[in-house]
This record gives C-alpha cells, structure tokens and sequence, in this order.
C-alpha cells in the first residue's frame, strides 16, 4: 500500500524500505525510504490519523496539509508537507505525508544551563508560530480555540472530579466575569509541548503534530506550554521560558495569563488517569499539577 503512496507522488519511484516510528499517541506513523525517478534518496513520514481524530475532524489530513503548506511561507520550523489524502484508496484511514526530518525528543533537562538553553529555543519557537502573518491566508479550516474550549468544557459531566483540582479550576473559571480581556487572535499550534519538538546537536529544528492548531488567544498556547514545561524541566524552566516569551512578544496583554493556566490544566485534572502513567510518574505530575493550579488560581484572586 506505501508503494501505491509514493508513486501518487513520483510516478516513476520505488519505495526502499519501511519501519514504524514510536511515540504516536493519536496517530499510527510510519518512515519510508523512497528512490525518486530523478535518483535521488528521500525519507518521509506517513501520519495515520486515528479514529477519534477522524471523527472530530474528518478533513484532519487535508486541513494539516493546507497549514503546512503556509508554514513553509514563514519563519516557522514545521515540516514540508509533501501530499494528503481522505478518500481512503490508498490507506484505511486519512493520512499525511511530510518530510522526514532527523532529531529526537527530549523530555528532561540534565542541567539548569541545559534547561535554560531549550526553554529559549522553545519560546523563540512560540512567538514564531504567533507572529506567523496569516492574514492574507484562507485559514477558515482551522476551528476558533474558544469555542474548542466551550465544546470540552460543555462535554464535562457535572459531578467528574477525577481530582479534587478539577472542582478548584471548574469554581474559578465560572467566577471569571465578564470574559478574560483578548489579544489579537493568532495561529495556534494546539498541542505546543517538549514531546512535539524534534532536536539535533541541541537545537530545535522542528515543531510537528499540528493536528490540534487553531485560531485564538496567543495564551492558551503559552498556558499549555508552561505546563507541560513545568512537568519535564522544572518550575524553574517554566518561570524562564515565560519571561522570555514576554520578552519576545511584549505587545500582548497578559492579565489573564492565570485563567489560561486554568484553562491548561483542566483537561489533564480530568483526564490523567487514563494516560497509562506508572504510579511515581503520576504521583509526582499530579503534585506539579496541583501547584500549578494553586499558583494561577491565587493570581487570579
């Protein structure tokens, strides 16, 4: 079936080997090795989008594409797309085929110089993906991250509290009136964490799985990003890649910087017990969690 993929790109290629990538969550990926007609070597990632994936968004393949395919007009290290398909001919599922690009994830910082150095790429890396000028661009594909955010938290039950953070966040926001002040809305990568990261000899030379990007406040990236920060390099880290950030991106107004904090952090509140974690490594995020928690909550007031 990858060998029918490649040749809808080059007609004339040959597909040299095939091996599956670890880490997808949502998505099943998969590396190929292609001799194009010209004779030249490339690699390239196919993206299966799962079926949860496909049935909030069955355009999933095509819509990443379409980003791609702008990104690669911008400052932004995203990977080049190189084609899309969801008729489902080819493979069972909608998938994507982008560049392969050589790097790894790195979740953990050795030292606080090391934890420094990635917290300023990743920030630099942010104010790009907000600074991405799309507003010649059809981007009308991309949902409006408020109302993602109405929709997950009109699907909470009532009563859920699978800890007890998630009724001090739901308490919170609903004092929050009237609606936080708003920036100017920008891209949004959706997902913007250490595990979407690709580094070689240091540097940052990718931000993938762009499946969650929307159009929204510039925070609710930041948010979700301190988060995750604060869960592989430290609270630390978390305080300098924020300041950086701001550094970076002095024009927005960040009074409501806590309630996105809120924000963030309610979807893992709920949820985190069913990420298959060992039980340290649950003990001691949920406790990350709820500092996190407590330090936005008492902000806000």
């Amino acid at each position: 079936m990858f060998e029918r993929l490649i040749q809808r790109m080059d007609r004339h290629s040959k597909l040299l080997r095939a091996w599956e990538l670890k880490g997808g969550v949502s998505a099943q990926v998969t590396a190929l090795e292609v001799l194009l007609s010209n004779g030249e070597v490339r690699k390239l990632v196919v993206r299966q989008h799962g079926p949860a994936d496909v049935a909030r968004n069955p355009h999933i393949a095509t819509d990443e594409y379409k980003l791609l395919k702008l990104l690669a007009d911008t400052d932004v290290p995203a990977p080049a797309p190189y084609g899309a398909d969801e008729s489902g001919e080819i493979l069972p599922s909608p998938y994507i085929a982008i560049e392969f690009i050589e790097g790894e994830t790195i979740l953990s910082a050795p030292t606080p110089n090391q934890a420094i150095d990635l917290c300023n790429q990743l920030a630099a890396a942010l104010a790009a993906i907000h600074q991405a000028d799309i507003s010649s661009r059809d981007v009308s594909y991309l949902p409006k991250q408020e109302r993602r955010l109405s929709e997950f938290l009109a699907r909470i039950p009532a009563d859920v509290a699978d800890m007890a953070e998630s009724s001090l966040i739901r308490e919170a926001l609903q004092r929050i009136e009237p609606s936080p002040p708003r920036n100017k809305e920008t891209l949004l990568h959706g997902d913007y964490w250490p595990g979407n990261m690709l580094w070689k000899n240091g540097r940052l030379v990718a931000v993938i799985d762009w499946e969650d990007a929307a159009i929204g406040d510039p925070l609710a990236d930041l948010a979700n990003a301190r988060l995750e920060i604060a869960w592989s390099f430290g609270t630390e880290a978390m305080h300098h890649f924020t300041r950086r950030y701001q550094a970076l991106m002095p024009c927005l107004n960040y009074t409501s910087l806590p309630i996105w904090d809120l924000r963030a952090a309610l979807k893992p509140a709920i949820h985190m017990s069913g990420w298959g974690l060992d039980e340290d490594t649950e003990r001691g995020m949920r406790e990350k969690l709820a500092w996190f928690v407590k330090q936005a909550a008492n902000r806000q007031g």
